[in-house]
């Protein structure tokens, strides 16, 4: 389960649209310097602000890296994997289950088996 936001999203993008008007009309501030600008002004932590700057530049394709869409996508494929593994384990548990219990109901039957020493043909000889 995740943990509980500490910021509501529209404090996040508040806060993401200041610091790139600020680094619009001052060419030269970097955004490290913008988000410790920005940051106390409204209330949340450089960092955190800082890593909100950086995937929103991700997810808008100005900046390498994994997109949220990417990593939801990426979560969803590893629970799904997990599952199925799950689900394999369970079914290779019954499949030797059920063999061993067909196997031991055969043992007392003669029903398949040929006699020992009986002959059928040249090629048991």
């Amino acid at each position: 389960m995740p943990a509980p936001r500490k910021y509501p999203p529209e404090l996040g993008e508040r806060a993401q649209r200041l610091v790139a008007e600020a680094r619009s009309e001052d060419r030269s501030l970097s955004l490290n310097q913008a988000v410790l600008r920005i940051g106390p002004r409204v209330g949340v932590n450089p960092n955190t602000l800082r890593g909100w700057c950086k995937q929103g530049d991700i997810d808008a394709g100005r900046r390498p890296g994994t997109s949220t869409v990417e990593a939801s996508k990426v979560k969803d494929l590893e629970r799904e994997v997990r599952e199925l593994k799950r689900a394999n384990e369970i079914l290779l548990a019954a499949w030797g289950f059920f063999a061993r219990e067909l196997d031991r109901d055969c043992r007392g039957s003669r029903v398949h088996r040929r006699p020992p020493g009986a002959v059928r043909g040249p090629t048991d000889l």
